[in-house]
């Protein structure tokens, strides 16, 4: 009863607040495409994933995650896999191989309540600074797409630096009217501008009718082999610290008025969607802190955000599948650079409440010694993690750093425990020496 009476709360919330702000929700709900679009369009062209697979499958899980939820919780590409994938030219088995180990993993952790621990036991610095790291590695990848894609005048007229400094200034200017639907705005922007190249360009078609046919993808030994060692091991850490810990954190700090998702419930989900939908050719997927972000800073404030989204991509999925890839290929990089800036902007802000009341490890402001001991643990965190560009390496290194802070106080406790347990048996050996 209690589960079914949660459930429905879920939806009783979900639906006043698109009542509420339907267009907010509606923009919000496109916030994370700046990630998910790139790297679903060259997975798809290398023929790695199958796009109407992923559009499908992914559209029923943003439905279902929207009502177990609540959230605007998104369905992100698992990047470790997609950037080893493309740069090794992983055949569509290695890449569905490493994806599905990484779920089998998370699905161990979830059940065994090894999640649930490791969540507690993560200082709060150490999270936020892979929060901040993560979203400063947002804002630098792309900005080196940018530079390494764009310049003043090209390449083209519909897609230019001019774009961005345009598109970025109307985003500096949407944070004083929030309810501006920037990221609806920007995708209609940007589409038309893709349809406009797109019915100039020569031997290009646009979206076409092609009914999705579903199919099984099983990995042979070698491409389990491949997969799981070059892929989905340097995944796995990436998984459990940003799109499982920093997102279940993120949640309460963004959305405090909905009750927090527990660490076993994402893994759960993250398990849940990969050991089904790789199988059938689908993108690896996790839910990310920084397509949280992304999305609650454009308006999501509720599951009713990527509903809307799952049930457009559900249709597109179904009814257009890979005849989108053209029209897609053509979307400005520069408004997709800006929405990522936007994203990474938004994640990197948690590190604000870091020494505050607002963090939820502290009950009282932190005295100066301990506010310089948190705020050098964030910043290690987050300074290996963007050097190195690898979460596990900014968690390690963090954790180092919360743990040199504290052994001093160990250390002393150990003295002090030793001291008095010596004073203990001396102070019984002298009292039985006086017995007769």
């Amino acid at each position: 009863m209690a589960t079914l009476s949660r459930f429905q709360s879920i939806q009783r919330h979900n639906l006043e607040v698109f009542q509420q702000q339907p267009l907010a929700e509606i923009s919000g709900s496109l916030g994370d495409l700046g990630t998910f679009l790139p790297i679903v369009i060259a997975l798809t062209l290398s023929h790695q994933i199958s796009l109407p697979t992923t559009l499908v499958l992914t559209g029923i899980f943003n439905i279902l995650t929207a009502c177990f939820f609540g959230i605007p919780l998104p369905m992100q590409p698992m990047k470790a896999i997609a950037a080893v994938a493309l740069l090794k030219n992983f055949t569509a088995g290695q890449t569905q191989a490493a994806g599905i180990f990484v779920a089998a993993c998370i699905l161990f952790f979830s059940v065994t309540g090894l999640l649930g621990w490791f969540t507690s036991v993560v200082p709060i610095p150490v999270v936020k600074g892979i929060q901040v790291g993560a979203g400063l590695s947002l804002i630098i990848s792309a900005g080196a797409k940018a530079v390494n894609e764009l310049s003043w005048t090209g390449p083209s007229w519909e897609d230019n630096y001019i774009w961005v400094m345009f598109t970025f200034i109307a985003l500096l200017m949407s944070a004083a009217a929030p309810r501006t639907p920037y990221a609806l705005l920007v995708l209609m922007l940007g589409l038309a501008l893709a349809a406009f190249q797109l019915g100039h360009a020569k031997g290009n078609h646009g979206p076409a009718f092609r009914l999705w046919l579903p199919y099984t993808q099983v990995p042979d030994k070698d491409e389990w082999k491949v997969g799981v060692l070059e892929a989905g091991l340097g995944q796995l850490p990436l998984t459990t610290l940003n799109s499982i810990i920093a997102v279940v954190h993120l949640s309460a700090d963004l959305l405090p008025e909905i009750p927090t998702p527990s660490a076993t419930s994402i893994g759960l989900s993250v398990a849940f969607m990969n050991l089904f939908g790789c199988w059938f050719g689908a993108m690896p997927v996790c839910h990310g802190s920084g397509g949280l972000a992304a999305q609650y800073r454009f308006g999501a404030r509720s599951g009713a955000s990527i509903m809307i989204l799952g049930i457009v991509k559900l249709l597109l999925g179904l009814f257009f599948g890979e005849t989108l890839v053209g029209w897609l290929k053509k979307f400005p990089t520069a408004l997709i650079t800006v929405m990522v800036i936007a994203a990474g902007l938004e994640l990197a802000s948690v590190g604000e409440s870091l020494n505050t009341i607002a963090a939820r490890d502290l009950e009282k402001e932190p005295g100066q010694a301990e506010r310089k001991r948190r705020w050098m643990t964030m910043l290690v965190t987050i300074s290996l993690l963007v050097a190195f560009k690898n979460d596990a390496v900014g968690f390690i290194a963090g954790m180092l750093c919360h743990w040199s802070y504290e052994m001093p106080e160990v250390l002393a406790k150990l003295r002090r425990k030793t001291f008095n347990g010596h004073w203990t048996n001396a102070s019984l050996h002298e009292e039985q020496s006086l017995l007769p």
